[in-house]
């Protein structure tokens, strides 16, 4: 068994207004760099033998801070991209709720389909995450890997390594500074 620990990075400034940041580079507010330390002294006694981060600046930061407190090197993993949000970058979240109330409907009920303008759809991203998280589930057979990704992408990874159904979008759009363990057969 697997086992994973999802970790996603402390908000950015785009976290704290309720803006969709996907893809966008940003890093760590003042509230997220606090997140961050509160996660590092939260998995201080968890085994952890490899840490993966997404490329984007938050995630890379938020996982530097956990390997300099383990000697592990950070492999950073261009697949773990956040999803492209095309035309939405930088969007609030509450503007699509007013002037696209059935797009934020789906957002909320059936995402998978969903793709803003100029972006990437759920399905096409659980696509492009699916074969580095079942190579990863059978490197980390016996161990704990600490992946560290933002949402929505790391909800996306969840519903996956769970087997659940994706659900509210827009509620996983902003969540940052947690973690949770996740265990997933190989």
């Amino acid at each position: 068994m697997a086992r994973f620990i999802l970790i996603r990075p402390g908000a950015t400034d785009f976290d704290e207004q309720g803006r969709m940041k996907g893809c966008l580079d940003m890093p760590l507010s003042t509230t997220g760099r606090s997140q961050v330390e509160k996660i590092v002294a939260e998995l201080a006694a968890v085994e952890i033998d490899a840490i993966v981060s997404s490329p984007c600046e938050s995630a890379v930061e938020t996982a530097n801070s956990l390997a300099q407190t383990r000697g592990l090197k950070v492999r950073i993993v261009d697949c773990l991209r956040n999803l492209d949000h095309g035309l939405w970058h930088g969007k609030l979240i509450e503007e699509v709720r007013r002037t696209q109330p059935r797009v934020y409907k789906q957002g909320q009920d059936c995402p998978l389909h969903l793709c803003p303008p100029g972006g990437e759809s759920i399905r096409q991203a659980q696509e492009r995450v699916m074969k580095e998280i079942n190579r990863l589930a059978k490197q980390a057979s016996t161990g704990s890997v600490a992946l560290v990704i933002p949402d929505p992408l790391a909800s996306i990874v969840h519903s996956m390594l769970e087997g659940e159904e994706l659900r509210d979008l827009w509620k996983s759009e902003t969540d940052a500074g947690r973690w949770e363990l996740i265990e997933a057969g190989s």
